[in-house]
């Protein structure tokens, strides 16, 4: 297997890197969440808050709150049913607030915990219930921070989460190009995370960089159908967060550190009466693993380079005041829903400066003596925006300005590059295409780095689907376009189009939807 070519295909020709004539089996589709069976559960408060629009203020929570914490990621909020057709029965969906390709959610949230009224240890979040699931009780401070070299004191921190994919969830549908949504639908659920965490006043760290199978470990995961994507420890007190700093001096094998722990073997309920095998995916995640702290390294991100002409300067903007639970309680996904409207130039500055505001954030890439640019970008093509002439511009976040790639109305040439029509680009005014490197930083970050820009375009397309919905907006996240025509219309140098996000407003869709909380 040519990894270097699997992954180009995943981004330029799904159809050569899945298998042929692939179906999935509907009729023996997993859960879209994971359950135990026979372990201690400690169930979680329903009574969630209605309103998070206010940044509260740093304190240790308790079981209470961090249900309601919870909820706000990754619980089941809410239960729909739609009808395509006179003749076909009616489509429930279980929604959460992080969106998910297929609405399949192939992460797992687990969290290790140290708070008042629970016993210390690691616990799994079952949304089906709410509730925690104990797999392994105990303090485990230094075993998490020796699994990521040292490099943050979680011995002040009251949590840390971990969030997982699990292969076979969205591989029974999308084949090996799950590969390739599951990082995109991790860093969704990240972007989800990091904006609720502030709203609870907890300060928040992504470490994508640790010792795999020794966090697998310590989950009891196994690794042929799940594994760990990222690790966030979470702290209302005084952390050394030294995710830019120079990890411990003493060199940590995942196999080393294993040996501290024993095993641990749980049953979980799996509803697919034939799970299939998915080995590229496998393959792909082995090489993409850690086994020791010294591969730990650090990006120094360059200036991008962008051919253009005119600069356009957007409208200064303040921060977007808005209600984190309100917003992601009306966000949408439009598809066939948009309908063409004009946006003005104060909204679409508030779109871009606030989303790409909120992806600044702690991690342990980011090398503290170089360009802190981002490693993903917005490129975007519009039509009906006020004071701006059709075409395709790039976003310059630090001058907050529009650069002019080509004029033009471009909507029909995406339109073409659709690999089903379940949009109608002529009915959007925003076109944006989350971008990132080329080459996925493979030669800094090895194979680790493709989920990785993955993972962090997902935490910017959250962003901007949250700031849409502030703004009256809907944004429907697409990965079934021609990534190489995007490029070419961008001009792009040395990166490419990770995901296409139409954004416009909308009619309200036909369909019967209840919360579920009390």
């Amino acid at each position: 297997m040519n990894l270097n070519q699997f992954l180009m295909d995943l981004q330029f020709n799904i159809d050569r890197a899945n298998q042929q004539n692939w179906e999935p089996n509907w009729e023996d589709a997993p859960l879209t969440y994971k359950l135990y069976k026979g372990l201690p559960v400690v169930p979680l408060s329903g009574e969630v808050p209605l309103s998070l629009a206010e940044n509260k203020t740093p304190a240790r929570p308790g079981i209470e709150e961090i249900g309601h914490f919870l909820w706000y990621i990754y619980g089941i909020t809410q239960v729909s049913e739609s009808f395509f057709s006179d003749d076909a029965d009616p489509a429930h969906t279980y929604r959460r607030h992080a969106p998910s390709g297929g609405g399949l959610y192939p992460n797992e949230l687990y969290v290790y915990l140290k708070i008042d009224d629970l016993p210390e240890g690691i616990y799994h979040f079952d949304p089906a219930h709410h509730r925690l699931a104990l797999l392994r009780a105990g303090n485990f401070d230094s075993y998490i921070a020796a699994a990521l070299g040292d490099r943050c004191d979680i011995s002040s921190c009251f949590g840390t989460v971990f969030i997982s994919t699990m292969f076979w969830k969205n591989f029974f549908k999308y084949n090996n190009f799950s590969y390739r949504l599951q990082g995109l639908d991790a860093g969704v659920l990240m972007g989800q995370l990091l904006a609720t965490a502030k709203r609870f006043g907890f300060a928040s760290g992504v470490y994508f960089q640790y010792l795999d199978s020794a966090i697998n470990h310590l989950l009891g995961l196994c690794e042929k159908e799940e594994s760990v994507y990222s690790i966030i420890p979470l702290s209302v007190e005084t952390t050394n967060w030294s995710a830019n700093g120079t990890a411990s001096h003493k060199n940590i094998t995942s196999e080393e550190l294993k040996r501290e722990l024993k095993p641990l073997e749980f049953k979980s309920h799996e509803r697919s009466k034939k799970v299939l095998e998915f080995p590229k995916l496998i393959t792909l995640n082995e090489a993409a693993k850690m086994g020791s702290t010294e591969s730990i390294n650090r990006l120094c991100n360059q200036p991008s380079e962008v051919k253009g002409n005119r600069q356009i300067t957007l409208p200064r903007t303040e921060s977007l005041p808005f209600d984190l639970a309100e917003v992601s309680k009306k966000r949408s996904s439009p598809e066939m829903d948009f309908v063409l409207s004009r946006v003005s130039q104060q909204q679409l500055a508030d779109l871009l400066k606030e989303s790409m505001a909120a992806f600044s954030y702690r991690n342990d890439l980011d090398d503290i003596y170089c360009s802190h640019e981002s490693r993903v970008s917005i490129y975007g093509c519009f039509y009906n925006i006020e004071g701006i002439p059709h075409g395709a511009y790039y976003y310059n976040h630090a001058e907050h300005t529009l650069k002019e790639i080509q004029q033009g109305d471009h909507r029909l040439r995406l339109q073409t590059g659709l690999s089903i029509d379940n949009v109608n680009l002529q009915q959007v005014p925003l076109c944006l295409h989350v971008a990132g490197n080329k080459d996925f930083f493979r030669e800094e970050l090895g194979y680790r780095g493709y989920r990785i820009l993955q993972m962090e375009a997902g935490m910017l397309v959250q962003n901007l689907l949250l700031t849409a919905s502030a703004l009256g907006l809907g944004g429907h996240p697409l990965l079934g376009f021609d990534a190489g025509k995007a490029d070419e219309l961008y001009r792009m140098i040395g990166k490419t189009s990770l995901i296409q996000i139409p954004i416009g407003s909308y009619r309200p869709r036909a369909w019967l939807k209840g919360s579920l909380h009390s």
